[in-house]
């Protein structure tokens, strides 16, 4: 029997309705990944990995990942370059002139890629390298060289995409004891983070034992202290400062009580005027020695309002 178009229209009402559309695609957001890198009370030859997902609990990754070829391996920091790769920088020697650099793929095996050799006359120890990457992309180290009474922070910068050439290492401007000041012993374990537009540069003031903060336009400086003293409540004598960034929005500060055996991070949200009560690493502190975190993943807010 024929249906009449009345009826076929109301057959149609009744049928479940279609979606034309396709289904939504959740978005994912890659988590933020923290790798830590260290040496530890009962190795400074052996480099250690960690990593974490919120800047606190870590695991390890590898134990012994990379030694080198001869001396040691202290004061280890890693950065993620724009090949895709990891790249080491750490302390050779006690007392010395060079600092060494490795490479990885995934941050467990390393290769040895040379020894960097400072050859400005009457430097007695290069301590305490550490990565910057500036707002145009350059890539920085910052290292504390000694002419065996006073550590002064100097910077080179890398010539070639490699990291195989670099500018001669000069001194950061602002940074350096004043030569007629016999009290000073210097500034060493310099680190440098951005912030709206500036670099904020943490340094160990070798005197008091107290990391201090100056401020710049540029990596090079001339840099100016705005935070003397134990400004942020964290005590002395601490070393080996490292920053990150958090995924709320805050900023993570790790640092070494050596005398102690201790390791405390301490967190600031408001463009580091005011820091948390330090607290204990947990699970690591008491093993750890000078690390770096490194931070992956995590969006960072444009750099005007860094």
């Amino acid at each position: 029997m024929e249906l009449s178009r009345r009826s076929l229209l109301a057959a149609g009402a009744s049928l479940p309705l279609i979606s034309l559309r396709s289904p939504a695609v959740p978005v994912t957001t890659p988590s933020p990944r923290y790798t830590m890198t260290a040496f530890t009370n009962d190795s400074e030859t052996d480099l250690y990995v960690y990593e974490s997902p919120d800047a606190m609990t870590f695991e390890l990754l590898k134990a012994r990942a990379y030694s080198p070829p001869s001396g040691l391996l202290r004061d280890p920091c890693v950065f993620r370059h724009t090949d895709g790769a990891y790249y080491l920088t750490y302390t050779t020697a006690w007392d010395g002139h060079t600092i060494g650099f490795a490479r990885s793929a995934d941050r467990l095996d390393w290769t040895h890629l040379y020894d960097y050799e400072f050859t400005k006359p009457g430097i007695t120890s290069a301590w305490a390298p550490e990565w910057l990457v500036d707002a145009n992309g350059r890539v920085h180290v910052l290292v504390s060289l000694s002419d065996g009474y006073r550590f002064t922070p100097h910077l080179m910068t890398a010539t070639d995409a490699s990291l195989n050439s670099w500018t001669d290492p000069e001194p950061m401007v602002g940074l350096a004891p004043d030569p007629g000041d016999d009290v000073s012993y210097g500034y060493i374990d310099t680190t440098v983070a951005r912030l709206g537009g500036r670099y904020f540069a943490f340094t160990k003031n070798e005197s008091t034992k107290l990391v201090e903060l100056a401020v710049a336009d540029s990596p090079a400086g001339p840099y100016a202290f705005v935070s003397k003293d134990d400004w942020a409540g964290w005590g002395a004598p601490r070393e080996g400062q490292s920053l990150t960034r958090l995924s709320n929005g805050g900023w993570r500060i790790f640092f070494d009580a050596y005398t102690d055996g201790k390791y405390f991070y301490s967190d600031s949200y408001d463009g580091f005027k005011t820091w948390s009560k330090p607290r204990e690493l947990p699970g690591l502190s008491g093993t750890i020695r000078h690390v770096t975190v490194y931070v992956e993943n995590l969006t960072p807010p444009a750099e005007s309002s860094r």
